[in-house]
């Protein structure tokens, strides 16, 4: 990039992002204490649908043709740091619908799945979850055991997934199946499929408004032409998918810094101890201090991650328009395509490594503010500190994460995985 090109760039939002984000603004206020409520009892927020669906917000990057807003990956980043605010919970009910659902059905599939499938997730009538994690395999997905065969118009999967968001009540899911040959396919599931099994899990640490499901496909039907991109190309699908899961968790973990730092701040100016208010003690500014950097370190990674992340969608929109066949020249050696991924999928991981251990780090800290009243489940700091713990692990736990981010950098040779 150009010192020009630098110099243009900025992330201030238009009077259009601004009315869009203003209304994603009153909805979360909206329901905010339903949202506690349904966290204190385990269940979902049933307005979630309803309210968002109102605003268009559950379709808010797929195209206008689709049902969906058509706006650009950073809009869609902005409206999830909003959403990040109320919670991981509330945040992740959207990643998995539109992040790892329907964006890998309008990034991969063709035109009959989007005007299929996108119609009815953007508005609200099918919700969608991804099914990818097995019991022995989360951070290395090239182990998947789930397999899939040819039988006549069909091919019948059997095997196991788990920590499927949405599970419970999702009326479609993307998941992804090994083959005779041992490579692994893509797939558009229908949740009310013959061999279709989800059964909630229960006992979680934290995101208590999630319905996380384990699936058991036990010889599903699933109909050839749901294949979702082609035989064999599956971990591409998932590995695009992952990408854009990581960008969102990546926002949100911006949104729950801010409500860490809100919080905090609201709380040590009223609070006192030991003859002042908790504001004006060095070590409680320490804390806030921290958040501050922390979420200004983390938002413009984000925002850069999420330009990127554009810069990749336009392209390959380009090579739909112009050739039928885009999906082998992705399969073939295209350099502008790998550099151009490689970029968003190393910016995507620096900037969901950063934020989440961040959010977590913030998210202790406001506990701390708040000393005892922050160990109740009733205080926001205390649902975000829950929270936050799951969003080092999933999306690729940081750990893979720092292996991706270092070997990316060196070369393929370097792989450490």
């Amino acid at each position: 990039m150009s010192y020009s090109n630098i110099s243009k760039m900025n992330f201030e939002v238009s009077e259009e992002q601004k009315i869009f984000l203003d209304k994603i603004d009153r909805v979360c206020k909206s329901i905010r204490d339903h949202e506690t409520k349904c966290y204190l009892d385990e269940k979902s927020n049933d307005r979630v649908i309803p309210e968002f669906g109102e605003i268009g917000m559950l379709g808010c990057p797929i195209s206008k043709k689709y049902g969906g807003l058509g706006y650009d990956i950073l809009t869609y980043l902005f409206a999830m740091e909003r959403i990040g605010q109320e919670g991981n919970s509330l945040r992740t009910f959207f990643s998995a619908h539109i992040s790892i659902g329907q964006m890998v059905i309008q990034n991969w599939g063709n035109e009959e799945q989007k005007k299929k499938y996108l119609s009815n997730a953007t508005t609200g009538n099918s919700i969608m979850g991804f099914a990818l994690t097995e019991p022995d395999a989360g951070s290395d997905p090239g182990k998947t055991s789930t397999k899939f065969e040819e039988r006549g118009d069909n091919y019948v999967l059997n095997g196991v997934k788990h920590w499927v968001g949405n599970g419970t009540f999702a009326k479609v899911i993307t998941t992804y199946a090994r083959g005779t040959d041992g490579k692994i396919s893509a797939f558009i599931v229908d949740t009310n499929s013959e061999g279709f099994h989800a059964e909630e899990m229960h006992n979680k640490m934290g995101l208590l408004t999630v319905k996380n499901a384990e699936i058991t496909f036990e010889n599903c039907l699933v109909p050839k032409q749901n294949l979702l991109g082609k035989i064999g190309n599956g971990l591409s699908v998932a590995f695009s998918a992952l990408i854009d899961g990581r960008l969102s968790v990546a926002a949100g973990a911006v949104g729950v810094m801010k409500d860490c730092l809100d919080e905090s701040i609201t709380y040590s100016q009223k609070r006192e101890q030991h003859g002042s208010v908790l504001a004006k003690k060095q070590l409680i500014q320490e804390h806030l201090a921290t958040m501050i950097v922390n979420i200004e370190s983390s938002r413009w990674l984000v925002y850069r991650a999420g330009a990127a992340r554009q810069k990749l969608h336009d392209y390959v929109e380009n090579l739909k328009e112009n050739d039928v066949n885009w999906l082998s020249l992705l399969d073939r050696e295209n350099k502008e395509y790998s550099s151009l991924r490689n970029r968003v999928d190393r910016l995507a991981a620096i900037a969901k490594l950063h934020a989440t251990n961040a959010a977590f780090d913030c998210a202790n800290r406001a506990v701390q503010v708040f000393g005892s009243y922050g160990y109740q489940k009733t205080s926001r700091v205390a649902r975000h500190f829950l929270d936050s713990r799951a969003i080092v692990i999933y999306e690729g736990a940081n750990e893979v994460l720092k292996l991706k981010i270092a070997s990316l950098e060196m070369g393929d040779k370097y792989t450490a995985y």
